[in-house]
């Protein structure tokens, strides 16, 4: 996000597929044939135009995102699903395919992950050896993130209260990961249950997922970032982990960017979709940081647990969680 973006000025979006063969659906580690087809080199991403497309943590997995900030999300399904199509083409010749979904319904990470090995595979290996990543809580999520811009730091305060209360929401709207193992599994989004514990060794990476109620830069960076800083550096003495993005919350403060990007969407079953799901989050973010419905002040003063507690509830449940505190349905309007 630009620096000259203000409050919602600019939103973002990244959606993550899983490759798979296009007969058995088993996931296929070859990410990089399509990154090097399309980019002629290892630096894994190729900017398309409006989508560009990049590697993740495993070869398995493709990340597409928005090029640049938009200003709304108009056309932005549309353009991914022409990049989908675009992957699927250099996927053909090699008998696989792209596959939609939170989690692969039966991969076995322990026999099937593997980490990306090129540019960047430093910091891969160094969580690996801090976190074990061949397991389901990094080997097999795919999600949507959502990028929402701010300017200075009272944009930031309003934007962090809204966004905290909006995450319990999430996984009513867009669950899609219930099969694991090759087996039903107890929540409706497994891939946020097994997210949400897979840094036991660091607990202040993903805290509670709803993120503390902090509402200026500085405070954030001093109750966050350097704790969990200094948390991780007693693990990795080598110092490659390091910087904002260890923070693996439900939502992230980006002051690289100037944005809040939301990470707990599963990714849907076609773009269309995805896209859906982060225009309705979008609107209901813009309508908390008017106070439509309830204050500014009042949406701070929400605690981190009774929030936290509800997002467990809908990881579970999906769409059949309820919403049993009074106070949190009044500020979002019921």
């Amino acid at each position: 996000m630009s620096a000259a973006l203000h409050l919602l000025e600019g939103i973002g979006l990244e959606l993550e597929l899983m490759i798979v063969d296009r007969a058995t659906l088993d996931v296929r580690p070859f990410a990089e044939r399509v990154l090097f087809a399309a980019s002629g080199d290892q630096s894994g991403d190729h900017d398309n135009g409006r989508i560009s497309w990049s590697n993740e943590l495993v070869r398995h997995v493709l990340e597409l995102k928005t090029s640049a900030p938009e200003r709304d999300l108009a056309g932005v399904a549309a353009a991914f699903q022409e990049n989908v199509r675009a992957i699927e083409a250099l996927l053909a010749p090699h008998g696989a395919r792209l596959m939609p979904g939170g989690m692969h319904p039966w991969m076995d990470p322990r026999k099937e992950a593997e980490l990306w090995p090129f540019e960047y595979s430093e910091v891969y290996r160094a969580y690996d050896r801090v976190f074990d990543c061949r397991t389901h809580g990094w080997a097999n999520l795919q999600s949507v993130h959502l990028n929402l811009s701010f300017g200075d730091d009272e944009e930031f305060g309003r934007l962090h209260a809204a966004v905290r209360l909006v995450l319990p929401l999430v996984p009513a709207l867009a669950a899609s990961s219930p099969v694991a193992d090759g087996r039903v599994s107890p929540c409706l989004d497994q891939r946020l249950e097994v997210y949400r514990t897979n840094a036991v060794r660091v607990p202040a990476m993903t805290g509670a997922l709803v993120p503390e109620p902090l509402f200026t830069r500085a405070a954030y960076r001093q109750r966050i970032l350097e704790p969990l800083q200094l948390a991780v550096a007693e693990l990795d003495p080598s110092g490659i982990l390091e910087g904002e993005w260890l923070n693996a919350r439900g939502a992230i403060a980006r002051f690289d960017r100037d944005a809040i990007e939301l990470r707990l969407s599963d990714t849907q079953e076609c773009p269309r979709a995805d896209v859906s799901v982060a225009w309705a989050l979008t609107c209901v973010v813009t309508a908390l940081c008017e106070q439509r419905w309830c204050s500014a002040s009042a949406q701070r003063a929400f605690a981190t647990e009774p929030l936290a507690a509800l997002l467990r509830e809908a990881i579970r449940l999906g769409p059949g969680a309820r919403v049993a505190d009074p106070a949190y349905a009044r500020a979002l309007g019921w």
